[in-house]
């Protein structure tokens, strides 16, 4: 089985990687694809060393799936030039995730949604994927009316540059600065430019993409997305409405039961989810689960995951394991 990975050199493209190499994917022929100036440098994948190509010769090689984490304007042109040539192309961007006629999936949701058709798989974004996994077993239950949801999101979401940055600011030397603004000691309330609502698209993504993975137009989301000087993960604090009234101990066991999902509540012994404690993990980790004695039928909880883990990486993967598993990809 040939498997492409566009984007090969970036942060995602290297936990790819690292996810693929750890899940034993069946295969054949490891094709890494990066910009023309990356061309002909080495990339080492299960202990064998692979030059980098670009995407005209990793079309050629029709390989059975694609891996894409190389921005939108990149997914648009060259997602349907591998499509076309029978490639599953499973894209990281926010370039198909909102079109009708492409699958958004969170594997442990929605997978059984994809068919031999689907030859473009969108993955959604980072900050959706984790909190999706939580709500959909809550929405399943008690039938979710509202979510309100503030995101404090690690800088490695931007990418190295961001990284780079916040580590100088550390050390007190000045750099190329992915922020307008330092981000060390600092919080920034903008991910993504503003649009006319007065939203940035990253808020505008979690409410659009939570409903599409979901199924349910009916889900009201109202999201603030918020960069912190973190590595590691992203975080949210989340407060649902529920149509139905709930019990707080079995919400705890339908979280614990979720596949992906692991329950860190105990705070008599401080024990809650954080970014330092997900850093490497693929699970979604949920805690500080309270009502909202504020209105009826109202839950605060707290969500944390390694954002280029299973808010990228590894939700790609299993994606890919799934296109294996259900033999719509021949290993």
């Amino acid at each position: 089985m040939k498997l492409a990975l566009v984007g090969a050199t970036g942060l995602v493209g290297s936990e790819m990687i690292k996810v693929l190499e750890e899940r034993q994917l069946p295969i054949t022929e490891f094709i890494p694809v990066a910009s023309e100036r990356s061309v002909g440098k080495k990339i080492m994948f299960n202990g064998k060393e692979y030059s980098i190509v670009s995407a005209q010769t990793a079309i050629s090689m029709k390989p059975a799936i694609a891996l894409f984490s190389a921005g939108g304007s990149t997914s648009s042109e060259m997602a349907p030039k591998f499509a076309e040539v029978g490639t599953f192309v499973i894209d990281n961007s926010s370039a198909w995730r909102m079109d009708a006629t492409k699958r958004l999936v969170v594997p442990e949701i929605n997978a059984n949604t994809i068919g031999p058709d689907d030859r473009i798989i969108a993955n959604p974004n980072c900050s959706t994927i984790q909190m999706v996994l939580v709500l959909n077993p809550l929405h399943k239950k008690y039938k979710i009316k509202r979510v309100v949801v503030s995101t404090y999101q690690s800088v490695t979401g931007t990418g190295v540059k961001a990284v780079d940055q916040l580590m100088n600011e550390r050390k007190g030397i000045k750099g190329e600065m992915a922020y307008k603004y330092p981000i060390d000691l600092n919080v920034i309330p903008q991910i993504d430019v503003f649009m006319d609502n007065g939203y940035t698209k990253e808020e505008m993504k979690m409410v659009n993409e939570t409903k599409k993975i979901m199924g349910d137009d009916g889900i009201k989301v109202t999201a603030t997305t918020v960069r912190i000087p973190v590595m590691g993960g992203h975080s949210e604090s989340v407060n649902i409405e529920f149509e139905n009234e709930f019990d707080l101990i079995e919400i705890r066991n339908i979280l614990a039961k979720t596949d992906g999902v692991v329950l860190q509540d105990d705070p008599s012994n401080q024990v809650y989810p954080m970014p330092m404690t997900s850093h490497g993990k693929d699970e979604v980790f949920v805690g500080r689960i309270r009502r909202d004695e504020t209105q009826p039928k109202s839950l605060n909880l707290w969500i944390v995951a390694d954002n280029l883990r299973k808010g990228a990486a590894t939700n790609a993967v299993q994606i890919a394991q799934y296109l294996v598993a259900n033999g719509l990809v021949k290993a």
